[in-house]
């Protein structure tokens, strides 16, 4: 899915800056739903977790049936490695509203792995690489394999990943992460 980055106007107002000091987005009338994912999105980046989360549970309020929200959500959660429960029921729910998304199984295989379910995050994760080669993906699947000892494997998926993705930042921390 293709995010379109929001103008530094956007960013400043989902974070509480700018023309739009104090408000919050999903509080205007006529707010697009897209606008509150991508104002989620910028947070995050800005590690801005408030935000993000204030975001993406009034866009579930708002449009009950976007999956990458719950999804979006829950995977926040679990890549800082909190609030794990909350975590599962989200995506498990993004992946009840579309259950052949990649990056959602992604996310799902993401919490399996922080609830410690090595055996099935690394099922979870394999199918949705083969679902779609995406480095992201693939760091993750890498990691996994990579704590179950199957190292030739993880360097095998890392090193397709770069080819599609060299510069992927995700891809990249693990892979120096892990090689220490």
């Amino acid at each position: 899915m293709a995010v379109i980055a929001p103008s530094e106007h956007e960013r400043r107002a989902a974070l509480g800056g700018g023309d739009l000091a104090g408000a919050d987005v999903g509080d205007r009338d006529g707010v697009e739903p897209e606008l509150l994912y991508d104002y989620a999105l910028t947070a995050e980046k800005l590690d801005k977790f408030d935000v993000l989360e204030r975001n993406l549970r009034k866009l579930i309020e708002v449009k009950p049936d976007h999956a990458h929200a719950y999804n979006a959500l829950g995977y926040s959660f679990a890549d800082r490695n909190t609030r794990l429960g909350e975590a599962r029921k989200l995506v498990e729910k993004a992946l009840e509203l579309s259950p052949d998304d990649s990056f959602i199984m992604d996310s799902f295989g993401w919490v399996q792995y922080r609830e410690g379910d090595l055996k099935g995050a690394a099922q979870t994760l394999k199918r949705a690489y083969d679902g779609r080669p995406d480095a992201e993906i693939g760091a993750h699947l890498g990691e996994v394999l990579w704590v179950l000892g199957q190292r030739n494997e993880a360097n095998r998926i890392w090193q397709e990943s770069l080819k599609t993705a060299p510069d992927n930042e995700t891809l990249l921390k693990t892979i120096k992460r892990l090689k220490k």
